[in-house]
């Protein structure tokens, strides 16, 4: 898949992931365990992303001793949830233009 394109898919997973809850690293990536494997490494970076946009906000709350971060999804943050739907209806008639010979032919 194209670099480019995961990536705007991974932030748009992650903005999911916290929709409803405020969440931190290990419970996003936890959440999103059944649907798309994403790493420490790679979530961390998003967050960051994320939050520079102001489609998140962070916290830090003392947990065991050590600070936690949790992460909550802003208006800017929904929005970019709702505007990736809107644009997944071009998405799927792209599809169906590209796989349409697959389907008469297959």
């Amino acid at each position: 898949m194209d670099n480019q394109l995961k990536r705007g898919l991974l932030d748009v997973c992650v903005l999911a992931a916290i929709k409803d809850r405020d969440g931190y690293g290990y419970q996003i990536i936890k959440d999103m365990k059944p649907y798309v494997e994403i790493s420490e490494s790679t979530l961390y970076p998003i967050l960051r992303r994320l939050e520079a946009a102001g489609c998140l906000t962070v916290r830090s709350v003392e947990h065991n001793g050590r600070l936690r971060k949790y992460y909550h999804i802003t208006g800017a943050g929904q929005q970019r949830i709702a505007d990736f739907r809107e644009d997944w209806k071009e998405i799927i008639q792209i599809y169906r233009f590209i796989t349409r010979e697959e389907e008469t032919h297959g």
